[in-house]
């Protein structure tokens, strides 16, 4: 694997985590207030002597004899703020946190690659996981003590924070042979895990088995909550691959296509009608921690949101159900879309990570505050009449679900017309009168894999919505990530690129991209050429995908970062990391496969096909046993399975050429790929080689040219038998 990336002029200072010149040792002070992460800033006037995550602070450690404390969250987290406020603002605490211990600060956005071996083991340690996490770990990176929140004072089944911080010390310095031995074959046990799940991107592709999607469709049906939408019980979280998958499986005829299109709809319709559903500005929370979706952790993520966004989009292009038609769908992901741009847009062209979950109302910190209405304040807004009107139909009572500060606004169920009518009346008032309210912080790092994700749902979204507007900001996001994040290598190969995750106030600095920031990249700029036939985002997603080869492949395993610190690797017993289940987002591994089928699609590159089709080797072991932890590998394989349908749209510029290529667009078909552009005279070739060698009608006219597992039909001059081609060519 390629070493992290080397300090760039345009970056600015040292990356995190590097001493400055003149900087006091490492543990002598709090050492964020020149760290870019808001979290990390947020955490810089606390009495603990933090430290960003790097060589120096586990040097440190290792010179004083000292555990290292790790703690982990981020700026949206509710919980994270609550344990800042009770325990590191805290003097006691952080003295004596500070004298046993080199306490260590990250912001897990951006450094998911350090966020997720620690995770493993904070799992495999304490049985839970989640933010803020806490861990105790040797001075060579071994975690051996782990938890989550802990309380100032104890509770039931939860020791207080101090009391853990006095049993680790005491076990350190004490049982100090027990602890490492522990850490160690904690490590190596972690390696296993690895070992397991590595995917051979060099070796023979097996055919992938039909009949695993049916069986994962029913597996995930056993799971489902057919009365509220969703999978499992609370705490619930929106199953955004699960269910692109689903729409995918629905969109083929089976015997389970019609019950994955149920699944999907309901959940889809649950969560657009519930309060994880901003119901006034647009844009969903994190998750519900009820199973009716009536009461969410407010935080709202990019990259929830661009994930909901596309999903939603898809249910438009499949058609919908009776119990969530299209056109309600619709409206989700337009006011999804606009929220995204207005509330995370910044003045660079990126977009920013996050809303926070507090807002400060009378100078305290109050989870969901801006957010929660009380049938008094409607009252003042709206007037006795409407008041009365709105709180029946939006669930607010006299009782705060959330706090005293009331309840969030949710009808729960489908409104009928005179509803959706009274709604749309009372609606801007209400959004006017929040918009006076204390609002919640703005996480303002660009994260280039969460920007990748919002440039393809936007670009989708454009052109299903016919929405030219979205495609515009879509391609304004994708030039800043080309412009900002993306260094190619001057007079290089492709290959030798190399993209940086994070950026603040438009200069990237930090680690390089993770396998995930380079596959949603990509994905993002050929969703884009798919919108748009500007064959420069083609060309950007072959950059990355070529350097995303070089970058992650090494001795044919594929590994989710390269440059790994030495400190992660130890901790996964020195085994590169690999992660096939989804998380908040997909899990890199599956996201690469995704974007290698289009792009082997668009380019006839059969090694690249090669690369996708191992990947997919991760799917029989989980489509029975864990589908909801592998929806993107699911909706991946489905798209392999039912193609990819190749379709060239070749013909001159115009009207017609645009109605043909709009109708692609539109279609379900999973695995369906588009190229538009002019017709191959045989002088300069085509950018994208799916066009080459197309040529337009004998009377100019555009062409459509379908083709699929290297069978072309002829081509055909109108939307219908395109589409019937289209329709035809799946299995």
């Amino acid at each position: 694997m390629q070493a992290a990336p080397t300090p760039d002029p345009r970056s600015g200072p040292p990356a995190p985590g590097q001493p400055r010149p003149g900087d006091p040792r490492p543990g002598e002070r709090n050492a964020l207030d020149a760290e870019p992460s808001a979290y990390l800033r947020q955490h810089a006037g606390n009495p603990v002597h933090w430290q960003p995550f790097g060589d120096a602070a586990f040097a440190a450690a290792a010179s004083r004899d000292v555990p290292v404390f790790l703690s982990i969250g981020y700026a949206a987290c509710h919980w994270c703020h609550v344990m800042a406020r009770e325990s590191f603002e805290d003097q006691s605490t952080a003295d004596y946190l500070n004298r046993h211990f080199v306490p260590v600060k990250v912001d897990r956005e951006e450094r998911p690659d350090v966020d997720s071996v620690y995770m493993a083991a904070t799992q495999a340690i304490s049985g839970e996981g989640g933010w803020p996490m806490s861990v105790f770990l040797t001075p060579a990176g071994l975690a051996f003590h782990a938890g989550t929140y802990y309380p100032p004072r104890p509770m039931p089944g939860r020791p207080s924070f101090r009391q853990v911080l006095e049993a680790v010390s005491e076990a350190w310095v004490e049982r100090r042979g027990a602890v490492e031995e522990n850490a160690r074959s904690l490590a190596q046990n972690m390696g296993q895990v690895q070992l397991a799940a590595a995917v051979d991107v060099s070796r023979p592709p097996e055919l992938l088995d039909a009949g695993l999607l049916p069986a994962a469709v029913r597996s995930l049906a056993g799971s489902e909550d057919p009365d509220d939408g969703g999978f499992g019980t609370a705490p619930k979280f929106p199953p955004s691959a699960v269910l692109e998958f689903l729409i995918r499986h629905a969109a083929v005829p089976s015997d389970t296509a019609g019950e994955a299109r149920e699944m999907a709809g309901r959940t889809l319709a649950a969560m657009a009608r519930s309060a994880l559903f901003d119901q006034l500005d647009g844009g969903f929370a994190r998750y519900s921690v009820t199973r009716d979706w009536s009461v969410p952790h407010f935080e709202k993520m990019l990259y929830d949101n661009a994930q909901l966004l596309r999903t939603y989009v898809h249910w438009i292009r499949l058609g919908g159900t009776a119990g969530f038609p299209a056109a309600e769908a619709a409206d989700v992901a337009a006011r999804t879309a606009e929220w995204m741009l207005a509330a995370l847009g910044l003045p660079e062209g990126g977009l920013a990570s996050s809303l926070d979950a507090d807002s400060v109302v009378d100078g305290e910190h109050h989870e969901g505050g801006s957010y929660l209405w009380t049938p008094a304040d409607l009252e003042q807004v709206l007037g006795a009449e409407d008041a009365t009107a709105a709180a029946w139909m939006m669930n607010i009572g006299p009782r705060g679900t959330v706090s005293e500060l009331g309840s969030p606004l949710h009808p729960g169920r489908a409104l009928d017309s005179d509803e959706v009518r009274l709604w749309q009346e009372v609606r801007g008032r209400l959004r006017e009168a929040r918009a006076r309210r204390p609002q919640p912080e703005r996480d303002e790092k660009v994260v280039a894999g969460w920007n990748g994700l919002a440039v393809a749902a936007l670009a989708e979204a454009g052109a299903v919505l016919d929405r030219p507007d979205l495609v515009d900001a879509a391609g304004r996001i994708a030039g800043y990530l080309e412009r900002v994040h993306w260094r190619p290598e001057p007079g290089g190969p492709q290959a030798a690129g190399q993209l940086v995750r994070v950026s603040h106030g438009g200069a990237a600095r930090g680690i390089g991209g993770l396998l995930e920031d380079y596959a949603f990249c990509a994905d993002g700029f050929l969703a884009l050429y798919a919108a748009t036939g500007a064959g420069r985002w083609y060309a950007l997603a072959e950059a990355l995908i070529q350097a995303a080869c070089t970058r992650f492949v090494d001795g044919g395993r594929l590994a989710d970062s390269a440059g790994e610190s030495e400190q992660v690797v130890s901790a996964q017993g020195g085994t590169p990391g690999l992660d096939p289940f989804d998380n908040a987002t997909p899990s890199g591994a599956a996201a690469f496969a995704g974007v290698l089928l289009s792009y082997a699609a668009l380019s006839g590159s059969a090694e690249h096909r090669t690369i996708s089709a191992n990947i997919l080797a991760l799917v029989p072991p989980l489509a029975t046993r864990a589908p909801r932890v592998a929806g993107w590998l699911l909706a991946t394989a489905q798209a392999a399975l039912a193609g990819p349908v190749e379709a060239a749209v070749v013909g001159p510029p115009g009207p017609e050429r645009d109605a043909l290529h709009r109708a692609l667009l539109l279609s379900p078909s999973p695995g369906l790929v588009v190229a538009a552009g002019d017709a191959d005279d045989g002088g300069t070739p085509a950018e994208v080689p799916l066009l080459r060698h197309r040529t337009a009608g004998p009377g100019g006219e555009p062409l459509v040219y379908v083709c699929r597992g290297m069978v072309c039909d002829r081509p055909v001059a109108t939307a219908e038998e395109a589409l019937e081609r289209v329709s035809s060519a799946r299995p």
